[in-house]
């Protein structure tokens, strides 16, 4: 049974216990029917990807750990789960089996968080350039391939299997068609194994049979094989039963059509009705340990019965040496949970919700909201997530919180208005300003007075500084939306930072520069206490901008240091709050007279400047601003013509942003005038938010109208787009695009 299981885990060692458990490569039950000539075949055909894909119960992962127990080569496992389901989850679990395995980049787990639309454009291609240039071959396996049913995780993974390099190989299974399959088919680039080669053969037969201590004939064995036609579970189930009751083997598989339900059902009526109901009960977890199962079903002696159940070759497969963590076989799961909804349907509410108890218990309520979002219970749901929406947020995983706010619904979401402005504040975030206005307007019309789990003083004040981002009704509006917030969030609130920007940016508007260098100031101080780095990284550059416009350099550079320090350990290259640090940076590289270095950040800048809508409008303004100034002393006049066009646009949906407007005036006379000179340069113009957008799915195999599907515009539009791209970029064909991209730092890193 291996070491006995230790004491229940502290709550910062339960996330990390989980992710072991799952990157970890399971034992090979030594009664399996071996597939080492399977493995020997794929191993040797040079080809870089092995799909086996086959129905539930063929032994697929069974055969993947005997390739790990056979192999030379490191192998980095991963066992897909639902939670897996998320471009950005997947990426970290892909990235964390690889670092196990490899001395990689330094960073490159941390690397792969970000909002949806950069998870494709940066941490995909960033994974990918890692595995291609692993000094040495691996082997990385992807267990259970059919839990993403997400597009956006097919894309991703698309991207990381063009990473494997010549030597190692992707091997991975899935009961159904795999979307990257049909591709290396027809590039002559994969193995694949299916079911018709996993089924077993009358050998096989006897040898599982030999393995559960069941006598048979070789005649009994033929007849199990022709009735279950070779199915590897279904002949397993067939020498448990004959085990358990002693009965003929041949009579135990019966005509039923429905062979699968009635083996399981058979085996699963031998049992006690203890160990049965334990079964049903804990069926609702993905993973099992003993702590957790008593939790669940209020009965103490978890342990013990897993125990039980592993010793009777039950389905249970162990996730780690210690035996410890353990989940069901998915078939045999998939059997449990019916039972369940069957016989004790009206439990299944109550079993979630004391496993959410238990993980939020143990400091992983991301696993807590994962249970109650399959439960009626949306009032603690909800709460939960707005709880942990600005956790996320600020560790750069909005790609969960727009995971859960999907799950959830809009109906639920607008039934909690505190939640609400958190899922303004995402959509702001990830440059989604219709979305982003719709929540606005959601927020505006709703009434709340209960209690606010998000750190905020009051739904008055929430509303406030939401409002006070997005000015919709000009300086004065944002004034007093700006003054609510901070008389409401004291010193100690996690929004006081937030509050604190929206006074420094109201006084921006009305011309109170001074008067917004100190609220700026105040801001970097509260939003270092707390640990909010957009507002800091926000603010460290807007005062970098007002030292270097008073010739004040070093005391520029060290907040530019702070704010760039920040980006990087937040990896928050994609929040439009670092848009004006890559801008500030810029002009003081530029000063230093290293123009490459400029345009390196200027090219960070341009990036993010995607993210940077109407929804944000002060931001997407001086952000542009910022941008042209450096770009029109670096000499590229058709990105400042660019900009300025792209300001006009948040102008048309902003009018009333104040002196900012008259800002913006001056800027363009002044282009005008000094432009002239250079009227005949042929700098090529920079591509557009929306070029910026599709560019990520270039990396992919999507077609012209797939891509349009995933952006949400027409074929027309997004053939447009590539053409326009290519022209840009220099390029013929989408591989030439996607090099030129990733050598101008517009993919990748």
């Amino acid at each position: 049974m291996g070491d006995a299981p230790g004491p229940v885990p502290a709550a910062a060692e339960l996330d990390g216990l989980l992710l072991d458990a799952k990157l970890a490569v399971p034992a090979r039950r030594t009664a399996a029917v071996s597939r080492a000539d399977l493995i020997q075949g794929a191993r040797s055909s040079g080809r870089r990807v092995v799909g086996v894909t086959a129905p539930a119960g063929y032994g697929k992962s069974t055969m993947l750990a005997e390739w790990a127990a056979l192999e030379d080569r490191p192998v980095a496992w991963v066992s897909l789960d639902t939670l897996d389901d998320d471009p950005s989850s997947l990426l970290v679990v892909l990235a964390s089996a690889f670092a196990r395995v490899s001395d990689g980049p330094e960073g490159l787990v941390a690397d792969m968080v970000g909002p949806d639309a950069s998870v494709l454009g940066r941490a995909a291609p960033r994974l990918a350039s890692a595995l291609r240039r692993s000094p040495t071959p691996f082997v990385l396996v992807l267990d259970d391939l059919h839990e993403l049913q997400s597009p956006a995780c097919h894309d991703v993974l698309g991207v990381v299997v063009a990473g494997i390099p010549a030597g190692s190989q992707l091997v991975a299974a899935s009961r159904t068609e795999q979307p990257h399959l049909p591709r290396l088919r027809a590039a002559g680039e994969i193995v694949e194994i299916v079911a018709s080669d996993l089924v077993l053969d009358v050998a096989g037969t006897l040898q599982v049979f030999a393995a559960s201590h069941v006598p048979v004939s070789p005649e009994a064995a033929a007849a199990v094989t022709e009735r279950t036609e070779g199915w590897p579970v279904g002949i397993y189930l067939a020498s448990l039963i004959a085990r358990h009751s002693g009965g003929d083997a041949v009579a135990v598989t019966g005509e039923d059509p429905y062979v699968a339900d009635y083996l399981q059902r058979e085996s699963y009526r031998r049992l006690p009705e203890d160990m049965r109901t334990f079964l049903r009960r804990t069926a609702v977890l993905d993973n099992l340990c003993g702590p957790l199962c008593d939790e669940v079903t209020g009965e103490p002696g978890s342990r013990e019965m897993l125990r039980r159940l592993e010793a009777s070759s039950l389905f249970l497969v162990p996730l780690d040496r210690r035996r410890w963590w353990f989940r069901y076989h998915a078939l045999f799961r998939e059997f449990l949970l019916g039972e369940l909804t069957t016989v004790e349907a009206q439990l299944v509410d109550g079993l979630r919700r004391r496993a959410a108890d238990w993980y939020e218990a143990h400091g992983s309520p991301e696993r807590a909201v994962e249970q109650l979002l399959q439960t009626s219970d949306r009032e603690r749901c909800v709460r939960l997530v707005t709880r942990l929406v600005m956790t996320l947020f600020q560790a750069g995983q909005l790609s969960t919180v727009g995971k859960w706010l999907r799950a959830l619904g809009d109906d639920a979401v607008v039934a909690y208005p505190p939640l609400a402005v958190l899922a303004g504040y995402v959509a702001a975030y990830e440059g989604r300003a219709g979305e982003a206005e719709r929540w606005g307007a959601v927020v505006d019309a709703a009434a709340f007075d209960g209690e606010m789990v998000d750190g905020s003083a009051s739904f008055d004040s929430a509303r406030a500084m939401y409002r006070a981002l997005r000015c919709p009704q000009g300086p004065q509006a944002l004034l007093d939306d700006a003054a609510l917030a901070v008389a409401s969030e004291p010193e100690w609130s996690v929004w006081r930072d937030t509050a604190l920007t929206a006074s420094g940016l109201a006084r921006l508007l009305v011309g109170d520069v001074d008067g917004a260098a100190r609220e700026f100031e105040r801001t970097v101080a509260a939003a270092a206490a707390v640990g909010n780095a957009d507002t800091l990284v926000f603010c460290e550059a807007q005062l970098a901008q007002r030292d270097m416009d008073h010739g004040q350099w070093e005391r520029g550079r060290e907040r530019i240091r702070h704010a760039l320090d920040a980006i990087e350990e937040h990896r928050m290259y994609d929040y439009p709050t670092s848009a004006p640090a890559f801008a500030a940076a810029a002009r003081l590289a530029l000063h230093d007279g290293d123009l490459a270095e400029t345009r390196r950040l200027l090219t960070r800048g341009m990036r993010v400047r995607t993210f940077c809508t109407y929804a944000f409008p002060t931001l997407a303004v001086r952000a542009r601003m910022h941008l042209a100034r450096t770009s029109w002393a670096a000499g590229d006049v058709a990105a400042v013509r660019h900009l300025l066009r792209e300001i006009d646009d948040v102008l048309l949906h902003r009018p009333n942003l104040g002196v900012l407007v008259d800002e913006v005036a001056d800027l363009r006379q002044e282009f005008g005038a000094g432009s002239r000179a250079a009227s005949m340069a042929t700098s090529v113009p920079p591509l557009s938010p929306a070029e910026l957008r599709l560019l990520p799915y270039l990396q992919t195999h999507l077609t012209i109208r797939e891509i349009g599907e995933r952006l949400f515009v027409s074929r027309n539009t997004a053939s447009s787009e590539i053409g326009s791209i290519y022209r840009k970029l220099g390029a013929s064909s989408r591989s030439e695009a996607v090099r030129q991209a990733v050598t101008m730092g517009l993919l990748g890193e």
